[in-house]
């Protein structure tokens, strides 16, 4: 058992909040590692991951536009090979989007991290409340109920290879309105049943393992960049100036903390 996780929090270009409360999610993430008595090496991007994770059982990522690129992937390829933990958050699955010429929208370029996560962020309605169905018998859905009910951004994302689904949704269409969010050629995160989202999953990598759990949004009054969210948060369709969404559910910290005695284990 390895107590030693590496956390990575933060947005692009460096220093920046990509639109999230990043204090807020890595505050919160330290402190539940404290609460499971975890020792926490701490980052901003993928930079010197070979040195942070030389030692460590779990890799813990909330992050908007860092991506392992080059060695650095290479680097968590091989340590999760040899038995590693990656356990990946929200804006993990994205990363780099492209200006689409004559517009002003863009579109998200898959790269080779999301080969290993597992999943593709394709784009996002507006915040908005929706009910998470639980698939349980996994560590990481321990003590958590059927269904909860969350507020959040509801991550369209394209599963990638083989993996146990953990957590999904239901919506048959993206509501977003023309111009919204980022573009993309076709609707690859809906299953074949029409209907179903996946929003977690977890899969093997050789004698280690990845995670991956699309909720946790939040944003300060400094870092919002919602122009409106859904009716079913707020009537008037203004957003919140703090949003917390997931994070203020009792189900969102019991995924984390079970994430961090997943990796320990």
């Amino acid at each position: 058992m390895s107590s030693r996780t590496h956390l990575i929090v933060g947005g692009f270009p460096p220093g920046a909040s990509a639109g999230h409360d990043m204090d807020y999610a890595r505050l919160s993430l330290l402190g539940l590692l404290a609460e499971q008595d975890m020792t926490t090496t701490v980052a901003n991007d993928f930079t010197d991951l070979d040195r942070w994770l030389d030692g460590a059982g779990l890799l813990l990522t909330y992050v908007a536009g860092p991506v392992p690129s080059g060695a650095q992937l290479e680097t968590l390829n091989a340590w999760l090979e040899a038995g590693g933990r990656w356990f990946g958050l929200h804006g993990t699955s994205g990363g780099r989007a492209a200006r689409i010429e004559g517009t002003r929208q863009r579109r998200m370029v898959r790269e080779g991290h999301h080969e290993t996560l597992g999943c593709f962020f394709l784009n996002h309605p507006p915040v908005s409340r929706f009910e998470v169905q639980v698939t349980n018998g996994h560590p990481l859905t321990k003590d958590l109920p059927p269904t909860f009910e969350t507020v959040d951004e509801l991550y369209l994302v394209e599963p990638i290879g083989e993996s146990r689904v953990l957590l999904t949704t239901e919506l048959s269409e993206d509501p977003s309105p023309p111009g919204f969010g980022f573009r993309y050629d076709a609707d690859t995160s809906l299953l074949p049943d029409g209907k179903t989202r996946v929003l977690g999953f977890v899969k093997d990598v050789g004698k280690g393992a990845v995670a991956y759990v699309a909720l946790g949004h939040t944003h300060a009054r400094r870092s919002n960049s919602q122009p409106f969210v859904d009716e079913s948060v707020a009537a008037d369709g203004v957003t919140p100036p703090t949003f917390r969404g997931s994070w203020e559910t009792d189900e969102f910290p019991t995924l984390i903390k079970n994430a961090i005695a997943w990796g320990a284990a």
